[in-house]
């Protein structure tokens, strides 16, 4: 009886240890590496890498040698007729003498390489194949910047809400020993009924905001792990606290960071754009050449009344054919020179937006430091002003038990308190999504 008891326990404890491991912790560092190797956009941008090189090769094999075969069979189920003059077979002059020529069964094999030996699109196809997979790995590199900008804001979201929780429902607990001990004092004649009525607003307000606090750590959670590329459901267990991680966010020394806008993402793609451009106008171009070909065909026919080719008995002749096709433009009617022009002021476009995005980003990098440095001011004010309100708030709390202060102004440092409260932990956030925007631009 023992035994049999012992084994659904140990089972149990088995089991409670495994869905125990199946949650995870991450610090941030952790969850952005993760994120880097598991996020669906991630994955799909390194495939996109993967798909250009095979274009690149797919656009080089178009020049190299190719070879085809073709095998055919016809059956002519009623031979053509042709007439032959009847005197030609000793008959009456003028009269003509029907006559059908050849077997009715035909079966033909064939090989044929074809080489191109000079296409002006071709050159300018092979060298934009270059361009194409450079555009390709800035995007992966642009695709990366958006997960780890995506983990980071979830990250500092999930801990928002975890130290939101926890001090509503601190604020919860003294605001109902409050309630209950300014009910007592109603009840025995020494209090008013106004007092009681406002600590009850302050509560359910509270309360409101603690059950929304409480399903918005489980959404921040999810929307965590969606950023990672793990499933919705998994119970992520985050290493760092909102304050230690904005305490390592804090480095001013970015400020003094070399700028190289030829390494900014968004400067790669518009450049980019560019060479596309540049190819687009040099494609039109070439569309003015000559392109040249060779071709070498060989191939074998047979002719039996029956189908009976495969038969060792049947005679094949072969054939073989060595030729060039050469194809010289001659007139389009302008629409070469309107298709080159349309490339060109394509082309005269793209390094204009050049420019544009240059001079933006250098507007954008003076914008992320000034909101870095707004936000670790920001946070440092709010840091302090929360100290404040909280001796504010103890005081009145004192006063209004000694019944020094009124309920309003118990209820008004109440809330003060919680608006420092919810500055404090909204400035921590913005400096970790702050840094993060600066150094996107640097590419840090």
């Amino acid at each position: 009886m023992r035994k049999y008891i012992i084994i659904p326990i140990f089972l149990f404890l088995w089991t409670f240890s495994i869905a125990q491991d199946a949650s995870s912790s991450y610090s941030l560092d952790e969850a952005i590496a993760y994120a880097l190797e598991n996020n669906y956009s991630a994955i799909n941008a390194e495939r996109d890498i993967i798909a250009a090189q095979k274009q690149k090769w797919e656009t080089i094999a178009e020049g190299l040698p190719q070879i085809s075969g073709a095998v055919s069979y016809q059956n002519q189920l009623k031979q053509p007729v042709s007439l032959i003059p009847a005197e030609f077979f000793g008959g009456e002059p003028g009269t003509f003498q029907p006559i059908t020529f050849g077997q009715p069964q035909q079966a033909n094999a064939t090989a044929t390489l074809k080489q191109q030996i000079f296409d002006g699109s071709y050159i300018v196809g092979v060298q934009a194949t270059k361009a194409f997979l450079d555009y390709s790995q800035n995007y992966k590199e642009k695709t990366e910047q958006e997960v780890i900008r995506a983990v980071v804001e979830a990250y500092g979201n999930v801990l928002l809400s975890i130290e939101s929780t926890e001090i509503l429902e601190q604020n919860k607990a003294s605001l109902e020993k409050n309630l209950f001990e300014t009910q007592k004092l109603y009840e025995n004649g020494l209090g008013d009924e106004e007092s009681v009525e406002q600590l009850q607003i302050t509560l359910s307000s509270i309360e409101n905001l603690l059950k929304n606090s409480i399903r918005l750590k489980k959404i921040t959670l999810q929307i965590l792990n969606l950023s990672m590329g793990l499933p919705l459901e998994d119970n992520t267990i985050l290493k760092e606290d909102l304050d230690d991680l904005t305490q390592k966010q804090i480095d001013l020394t970015l400020m003094d960071s070399d700028f190289v806008i030829e390494n900014n993402v968004d400067y790669k793609l518009v450049y980019n754009l560019n060479e596309q451009r540049y190819f687009e106008h040099k494609l039109a171009r070439s569309r003015a050449l000559p392109t040249l070909n060779a071709f070498v065909n060989y191939g074998s026919s047979a002719f039996s009344d029956n189908f009976d080719f495969l038969s060792g008995d049947i005679e094949w002749y072969d054939s073989s054919v060595l030729g060039f096709d050469l194809n010289i433009p001659i007139f389009s009617s302008l629409k070469r020179s309107a298709s080159t022009q349309r490339a060109k002021i394509a082309l005269e476009k793209a390094k204009t937006e050049l420019t544009e995005t240059e001079e933006r980003i250098r507007l954008q990098l003076e914008q992320a430091k000034s909101n870095y440095i707004l936000a670790i001011e920001e946070y440092e004010t709010s840091k302090q002003n929360l100290g404040l309100a909280e001796r504010i708030e103890r005081k009145n709390e004192v006063k209004y038990q000694e019944g020094l202060a009124t309920s309003f102004e118990l209820n008004q440092a109440q809330r003060q308190l919680y608006t420092a409260q919810n500055n404090y932990l909204q400035s921590m956030v913005d400096v970790i999504n702050r840094k993060t925007e600066l150094e996107t631009i640097l590419n840090n």
